[in-house]
């Protein structure tokens, strides 16, 4: 290690050097930083999962703009809107069709008496175009009563009941009090809201929410003719629905706003966002205090230095190199034990965490920063030192 880092400094490694002179104080050091990661990665994980669940839903639906209750949080927040203000909507020029979409919450109890809760969708089962192909292909079963398809990722759910329905099975399940039957399967997973997703018709909906009403879905989803921006036609929207209680957005406006308000309004959101911080803080600390540690047990060193010459620059590089070196060797375990809590993780709740390529730079670059930045202030001391008052 000491000849690459003589090779990449084009000197003698005099920070690697001084840190693993002890190799007990070296190794707290490197746990220290990799606990650090450990908290960020895992804050950044879950909120990670947050974001995905919040809006894995809209990756079922197939729409160009959403009209929603202006009192509504997120998609799947929201307040009922009338549906007259559908029809109000399809003679806005540049409309291609239009469809009310119904969403709600369904206990279910399995077979072992544990009890899941599902994300009910409900929709017009002739209106297949609203939803992507892969659930496409299933909705003409949904004219059926209560015939649902079910979120085969939903947790708790049997694989030997996935790969029935995948097979061409049915499955039965009561839930609020209905018999409902599941006859095809689609791939969403659960999230911090339920354990998973059910799309069904509209009128099979209305018979397990009985206090739902056929005029006041929760959204109304609405395709632009081919040709025509949708953003021209979501302005068109907003000139002729009331705007005191409509609400017009693209879709990809509404995703974006549902992450903004999950991250930033929800209690969850605010949580995760400062422990992220609370790692950062706990790694700038530890770092420094190593830091700032080893600069005051090789005072006399520096002095010595000093005195020959040297200037700031040149404590500066031995001091980052330190902070170099702690940044990638707590970097690495921190990673590692990170990647495994996650899949544990996925193994028990079923959330959505997952390691990418863009987390793990972002967090080993800021871990660089942190190292970096702990590495200046700890050289604060010798900036301004006297090598005769150093002695």
């Amino acid at each position: 290690m000491s000849r690459l880092l003589t090779y990449l400094f084009g000197r003698l490694p005099i920070g690697w050097l001084q840190l693993t002179h002890s190799k007990g104080r070296f190794i707290a050091a490197v746990s220290g930083v990799a606990f650090a990661n450990l908290l960020v990665f895992m804050r950044l994980g879950i909120m990670g999962a947050l974001n995905n669940s919040t809006i894995a839903p809209y990756a079922m639906l197939d729409a160009d703009i959403i009209v929603s209750s202006d009192s509504g949080n997120t998609l799947t927040d929201s307040d009922n809107i009338a549906q007259v203000w559908m029809f109000r909507a399809l003679a806005v020029s540049g409309v291609a069709d239009a469809t009310p979409i119904y969403i709600g919450n369904l206990p279910f109890t399995l077979n072992d008496r544990s009890s899941l809760s599902l994300l009910v969708f409900g929709l017009d089962a002739t209106q297949t175009t609203f939803v992507v192909p892969s659930i496409a292909q299933s909705m003409g079963q949904l004219t059926i009563e209560n015939t649902v398809i079910l979120d085969q990722d939903t947790r708790g759910i049997p694989t030997s009941v996935v790969e029935g329905i995948v097979d061409g099975d049915v499955y039965p399940f009561e839930a609020n009090g209905r018999t409902l039957v599941a006859v095809a399967t689609m791939e969403v997973g659960g999230g911090f809201l339920a354990d998973g997703m059910l799309v069904t018709s509209d009128q099979s909906f209305l018979r397990f929410f009985p206090t739902r009403s056929s005029g006041a879905p929760d959204h109304i989803l609405i395709h632009v003719a081919d040709g025509v921006s949708t953003e021209t036609v979501a302005q068109r929207l907003r000139a002729v629905l009331p705007p005191e209680s409509v609400k017009v957005q693209t879709a990809q406006a509404a995703a974006k706003a549902d992450l903004a308000f999950m991250s930033t309004q929800r209690p969850t959101g605010i949580i995760f966002g400062f422990g992220v911080f609370m790692g950062i803080l706990v790694g700038l600390v530890i770092v420094y205090q190593v830091l700032s540690t080893d600069v005051a047990d090789h005072l006399g060193e520096y002095a010595t230095f000093k005195a020959m010459g040297y200037g700031q620059s040149f404590f500066l590089g031995i001091v980052f190199e330190e902070a170099i070196v702690l940044a990638v060797f707590g970097f690495i375990p921190g990673l590692i034990v990170s990647i495994g809590l996650y899949a544990a993780l996925v193994a028990a709740t079923g959330l959505p965490v997952e390691m990418d390529v863009g987390r793990a730079l972002l967090v080993f670059f800021g871990t660089l920063a942190a190292c970096t930045i702990s590495g200046a202030i700890a050289t604060r001391r010798l900036a301004h030192a006297d090598p005769a008052d150093l002695f």
